[in-house]
């Protein structure tokens, strides 16, 4: 009888699953056939800084709150080194009347190395899907107002990844890429633009028009410590630093049919914003807990504050930028 008891522990034991792997671990890397998911809701907080085209606009300052986000990473694993990735971001800031998808990128990731004392090395590639949505933008009385979050532009990013686990402790790093590439894929309302004086739609400039942006290069890296205290709970750490960088006008899309002077003004205008000295920097740190519901389910708090350095006609700079919010992290 006493064997028999010992047997059925030693079973119910073995057939016990194994703790859940942590998606909030950055070497997280589903296995084949295994599908995640994270989903954050967060609330910011801005204050804007005093770049000139936050003085133009009479918004060097202001406060911006609150600032709506959501976002959503998901994947599958295709086999246990490789696997589908998606990550996309939408902000609503009513403040400024700017709203839509932020970040948008779809690819593939490879764990290319995996050594017996768990140090791993990934590579990814992934479009980046700015393209989805026209980057609109109006002309108003204090100058030109971003409309949405998108830039317009397809693009692809290429990284790689790589940490060491000892025990409860994992650290890791990466770096990336991405380009994007030129279009005209944007609408612009010109209604609020006046050249000498006179608005440019009664001198035949349609309401609305497009200009060919140039390509851009910009790159991002980033530093994560993960622990995982017990079973349930785990914390993490972040720096990370993304370099957006200055946007340009290659020309004008639009066929106008306008008189010389006309004409000449907006050639001048276009010459203008060949470097529009509107990129900036950030650097953001970040904090978070997470607990193991089961083995299927976790939810994780996180904080995040971002320094930033703004070139002079960045509208993106600020004094503070805060966030708080919440994940639901799935897998199965």
């Amino acid at each position: 009888m006493k064997k028999s008891l010992k047997l059925a522990v030693a079973a119910s034991v073995l057939a016990t699953p194994a703790m859940a792997a942590n998606l909030e671990n950055p070497l997280y890397m589903p296995t084949s056939g295994e599908f995640y998911s994270k989903t954050g809701a967060g609330l910011m907080l801005k204050v804007a800084d005093s770049s000139d085209a936050h003085k133009l606009k009479g918004h060097d300052g202001d406060i911006e709150f609150p600032i709506w986000r959501i976002q959503e990473d998901l994947g599958i694993g295709i086999t246990d080194r490789i696997a589908i990735r998606g990550a996309f971001a939408y902000t609503h800031d009513a403040d400024i009347d700017r709203k839509g998808m932020n970040h948008g990128r779809l690819g593939l990731i490879w764990r290319a190395i995996e050594t017996s004392d768990n140090v791993v090395l990934d590579i990814y590639a992934d479009a980046h899907l700015g393209g989805i949505n026209k980057m609109r933008g109006s002309y108003t009385a204090t100058g030109f107002q971003y409309d949405n979050y998108s830039n317009g532009r397809w693009g692809a990013d290429v990284g790689v990844r790589f940490g060491k686990t000892w025990s409860k402790l994992t650290t890791s790093a990466f770096v990336e890429v991405l380009k994007t590439f030129g279009s005209d894929n944007n609408v612009i309302d010109v209604t609020g633009l006046s050249l000498g004086g006179i608005p440019v739609t009664m001198v035949g400039v349609p309401d609305e028009i497009s200009v060919d942006l140039k390509s851009t290069t910009e790159i991002n890296f980033g530093l994560n410590a993960f622990y995982q205290i017990n079973d349930r709970w785990s914390w993490g750490a972040g720096f990370k630093y993304n370099h957006h960088a200055d946007n340009g006008v290659k020309s004008l899309s639009t066929e106008l049919n306008v008189p010389p002077q006309v004409s000449a003004g907006i050639n001048q205008l276009m010459a203008s914003l060949s470097d529009m000295n509107d990129g900036f920097d950030e650097y953001i740190v970040s904090l978070s807990v997470a607990n193991q519901l089961n083995d299927y389910v976790q939810v994780a708090l996180y904080g995040e504050y971002t320094f930033d350095t703004a070139h002079a006609k960045s509208q993106n700079g600020t004094d503070v930028k805060a966030e708080v919010g919440v994940r639901l992290n799935l897998a199965f």
